[in-house]
């Protein structure tokens, strides 16, 4: 696998080219603003009305509408949620699509599963930095980076991979290094990373524990702490050192415990689902599922929101993190 740095990335290929980013979220502030302090033009697309809007021009910027950054940008970087992306892209982007402009994402969503189908006469290309914006920003003003994916879908101006590792240069993903990737890999191993570990696996395991010690007549709040508060204290130790490096980190009886009972839990039956929610996921069915849901106005989304806001673990842990004085003002930034 072919991984770049910062002596394989030209800056000079962005150079006269206007970058517009559609949406100021979190990933849209922390690219937007490491390509402006890497001398990037760069323009924002912004609805008025936000906090997104607001803090785009706290920043600096003058946001404009989606149509104006389509018609002005030479790179339109749509960095909308999902479900949006197809929409905007119909409406305000496509009209002013043109041979040499290019079209850029940080997933491949949209474009492996046909909700945007861009003409055959622009680039398309991503680059994914493998954190949240928040922390782009953050290591880039520390003078690192975030690893990066790219990959290119279409490439008529033969320059796109250039393009994007140009791109991930100027945000700072050269520097950790970037990797090469395609949409449709980025796409299906991103969707099955948080549905099947990081979000969905993670957070049922999580209340799944902390209901089975409740039901055989544990105290709530010791359930919390063993089944939720500590799940931090492994995590950043497998995020330094690999779960290897973990294991010498926990006592020996919990290792041992590792070793003989996880796979009690996460057993045959558990392994085959994950095989299961792969296939939807390189179906599309879950793709259009998500699609549908949102065209219905989110009716089980919501349902499923409110029961896990719900949910006794979300009360006794409320309750819990009024002891913990550090969390005071802290912000969980994604």
């Amino acid at each position: 696998m072919k991984i770049y740095y910062d002596q394989d990335a030209d800056l000079s290929v962005l150079k006269g080219k206007k970058v517009a980013i559609v949406g100021y979220g979190i990933q849209g502030r922390g690219q937007g603003l490491n390509l402006r302090d890497s001398g990037m033009d760069v323009l924002i697309a912004q609805r008025k009305g936000g906090k997104n809007y607001e803090l785009a021009v706290e920043d600096g910027f003058e946001p404009v509408t989606a149509e104006e950054a389509a018609r002005e940008g030479d790179i339109i970087q749509i960095l909308a949620q999902d479900h949006l992306q197809a929409e905007i892209y119909e409406k305000n982007i496509q009209p002013f699509l043109k041979p040499g402009k290019a079209l850029l994402f940080s997933h491949g969503f949209n474009i492996h599963f046909g909700y945007i189908k861009p003409p055959k006469e622009v680039d398309v290309y991503m680059v994914a930095p493998k954190g949240p914006g928040a922390l782009v920003r953050s290591q880039f003003v520390e003078g690192g980076g975030v690893p990066c994916l790219v990959a290119v879908h279409q490439n008529p101006s033969g320059q796109a991979l250039k393009l994007a590792l140009a791109h991930a240069k100027a945000i700072g993903g050269t520097r950790a290094g970037v990797i090469q990737t395609s949409f449709r890999e980025e796409t299906e191993t991103d969707l099955f990373g948080e549905q099947v570990v990081l979000c969905g696996g993670l957070s049922e395991l999580i209340r799944a524990g902390f209901e089975a010690l409740v039901e055989a007549g544990y105290a709530p709040e010791m359930a919390y702490f063993e089944c939720l508060h500590e799940v931090k204290l492994i995590v950043d130790a497998m995020f330094v050192s690999g779960i290897s490096g973990m294991h010498r980190r926990v006592s020996d009886t919990a290792e041992y415990g590792d070793y003989t009972r996880g796979k009690r839990v996460i057993n045959k039956a558990a392994r085959e689902e994950m095989k299961k929610i792969l296939k939807e996921i390189q179906s599309g069915s879950f793709a259009k599922e998500w699609m549908e849901e949102n065209k219905k106005g989110r009716p089980n989304f919501n349902k499923f929101r409110e029961e896990c806001d719900n949910h006794p673990i979300e009360k006794v842990g409320a309750e819990l993190r009024k002891m913990m004085k550090w969390l005071e003002g802290a912000k969980v930034k994604a």
